[in-house]
C-alpha cells in the first residue's frame, strides 16, 4: 500500500479481514507512506475544529494493530524503492497517494504575494511539513477572496474568521494560532462560477458557517435570485443541492447583526486577473459575471458575459480542485491528473488492458469527490478486483520473484537499508502519544509536531 490516508487504511483493513470476501486469502500488508506520520487528510486536511471527523483514525487503529500488517514511514516511493523492486517482493501493489496538487486559476497575477493555494493553506494550519514555512500575512488584508464552491474553500473562509475561543480547544498548529491571532481579516468572499444550486457544498459545512460566534453571514437576495433563475433539474432532484438552495435563502432572508466578522457568498462569478498594488502584493480580485447555460452533453455551464467586477482584497485562496503527482514508472492520465483504472485495475496506456498486481484507490483512482466515508466503498471495489483476481487465471495478481529472498524480513531489511530513519507504527505510537501529552495541559487533542526531524527524534526516542 503506497499512502497512508483513509482510502489506503480502508483497503488495509479490507484485505486483512480473514477469508476475505468469501476467498481463503489470508493477506499481509506493508504500507509505505512518505511522512513519518499517517491517516493522510485526516490528519493534515480535516479542519481542526471538526474533531469528531477526525475520530475515524480509531478504525484505521485497529487496522494498523493486525498481526499481518506493518508500517514503513519516512520511506519515499521512486527514492528508497522503486515500483520495479516492490513488483518483485509483492504479489500486488495498491496506491493510494491521493490528489495533493491544487488545480491552477490559470490567470494574471496568480502568483502574486497574498494568493495561495488552499492546499498550502490547508497544510499550513494543519500542521503539514510541506507548508509550516508557508508566509500567510493576515495583518496587512482585511478582506480575503476565496475561488471556489465545495467544502475546502468553506473550511478556508471559516479557519479565517474563527474566534480565539474557537480556535484554543483545536489541534491547529501553533504556529498558525500565532498567525491567526493577529489577524486583521474581517471579511472573506467565497466565489463560485455557477450558481448557488450546483455549489458542491455538503449540508452541514454549509449550516456551520450559520453558527460561528463572530461571524455574519451575508448572501443579497437579488443575486441569489438571478442566480437560481435558470432551471436546474439534476440539481432539483439532487437532496443535498435542494437543501443547500433552502440554506442559502435563509441566509439571505437574514439581517446582518452586527457582528465583527462576515462571510459572503458570491455567485456567478469567475476570476479573470489578480491585481498587484503599488507594493507588488495582491490589492485586488478581477471577475467576470457568467450566466448560465445549457452544456451539449446536458446540464448547466457556466458562459461569461460582458459584465466585469473588481473586489479589494489582500489574499486570494484557490479552491477550484485538485490533482494527483505522477509517480515513478506508474501510468497517470494528465488531464484528469488520476491513474487511469477500470474498478481499481490499473490499466496499461499503450494496450487499455490492466497491468497484473497494480491498483489503485481514493482520489487518485476517482478524481477529489465525495467525504472520507467515500472512500470505503471505494476501496471495497478496488479489494473486490484484487481478490477476483487472486482467484482467476485470466487476469492474475503480479508473479513476484521466486527467490527465496523475496520475503517479509528482506523487504524491511532493504528498506532499512535504504532508509535507516524509517519509522515503525511502533514509532509514530511514540509521537502520537508525544503530541496528545503536549496538548493535554490546554485541553487540546494534541499539539502537533512539525518538523520532520522533531518526529523522527521522538520516534526514536519510543
Amino acid at each position: 500500500m503506497i499512502g497512508s490516508g483513509p482510502a489506503g487504511f480502508y483497503a488495509a483493513g479490507h484485505l486483512l479481514k480473514d477469508g476475505a470476501g468469501g476467498h481463503s486469502i489470508n493477506f499481509e500488508v506493508d504500507m509505505i507512506e512518505r511522512l513519518p506520520t499517517p491517516w493522510g487528510l485526516v490528519r493534515s486536511g480535516v479542519a481542526p475544529d471538526h474533531p469528531k471527523i477526525k475520530s475515524v483514525t480509531r478504525v484505521y487503529e485497529k487496522t494498523a494493530a493486525h498481526p499481518r500488517f506493518r508500517f514503513f514511514g519516512n520511506v519515499v516511493f521512486g527514492e528508497h524503492v522503486s515500483r520495479e523492486e516492490l513488483l518483485e517482493h509483492y504479489h500486488a501493489i495498491v496506491y493510494a497517494t491521493g490528489t495533493p496538487l491544487d488545480r491552477p486559476l490559470g490567470i494574471p497575477g496568480e502568483d502574486l504575494p497574498g494568493s495561495h493555494a488552499a492546499t498550502e493553506f490547508v497544510g499550513w494550519y494543519n500542521g503539514h511539513p510541506d507548508h509550516t514555512d508557508l508566509e500567510v500575512d493576515l495583518r496587512s488584508a482585511e478582506r480575503a477572496v476565496v475561488i471556489g464552491n465545495g467544502n475546502v474553500a468553506i473550511d478556508v473562509a471559516r479557519m479565517l474568521v474563527l474566534s480565539p475561543s474557537e480556535l484554543a480547544p483545536t489541534d491547529t498548529a501553533d504556529h498558525a494560532l500565532q498567525v491567526l491571532a493577529k489577524s486583521r481579516v474581517s471579511e472573506v468572499v467565497i466565489v463560485g462560477r455557477r450558481g448557488p444550486a450546483q455549489a458542491a457544498f455538503t449540508n452541514p459545512e454549509l449550516l456551520e458557517l450559520g453558527e460561528l460566534a463572530d461571524v455574519d453571514v451575508i448572501i443579497d437576495r437579488a443575486e441569489l435570485d438571478r442566480a437560481l433563475a435558470v432551471h436546474d433539474s439534476g440539481a432539483e432532484e439532487n437532496i443535498t443541492s435542494r437543501r443547500n438552495v433552502e440554506i442559502l435563502r435563509s441566509y439571505a432572508e437574514r439581517q446582518p447583526s452586527g457582528r465583527p466578522k462576515r462571510i459572503v457568498l458570491r455567485f456567478l462569478l469567475s476570476p479573470t486577473a489578480l491585481v498587484s498594488g503599488q507594493d507588488g502584493r495582491l490589492r485586488a480580485v478581477e471577475l467576470v459575471r457568467n450566466e448560465l447555460a445549457l452544456a451539449p452533453g446536458g446540464g448547466l455551464r457556466a458562459s461569461p458575459t460582458e459584465e466585469r467586477e473588481m473586489i479589494p482584497a489582500g489574499l486570494a485562496f484557490r479552491a477550484i480542485g485538485y490533482r494527483g503527482i505522477p509517480l515513478p514508472g506508474v501510468p497517470f492520465d494528465e488531464r484528469s491528473g488520476t491513474i487511469p483504472n477500470d474498478g481499481g485495475r490499473i490499466l496499461d496506456p499503450a494496450t487499455g488492458s490492466p497491468l497484473p498486481g497494480e491498483y489503485v484507490v481514493g482520489w487518485v483512482k476517482r478524481g477529489p469527490s465525495g467525504v472520507i466515508g467515500t472512500n470505503k466503498k471505494d476501496a471495497q471495489e478496488t479489494v473486490d478486483a484484487i481478490l477476483a483476481d487472486a482467484s482467476a487465471g485470466e487476469k492474475p495478481l503480479h508473479k513476484r520473484s521466486s527467490s527465496a529472498d523475496a520475503n517479509a524480513d528482506t523487504v524491511e531489511q532493504m528498506l532499512r537499508a535504504r532508509q535507516p530513519e524509517l519509522v515503525t507504527y511502533a514509532g509514530w505510537s511514540s509521537i502520537d502519544r508525544h503530541e496528545r501529552a503536549l496538548g493535554e495541559p490546554a485541553g487540546r487533542p494534541r499539539v502537533k509536531l512539525t518538523r520532520i526531524e522533531e518526529m523522527l527524534r521522538v520516534a526514536a526516542d519510543g
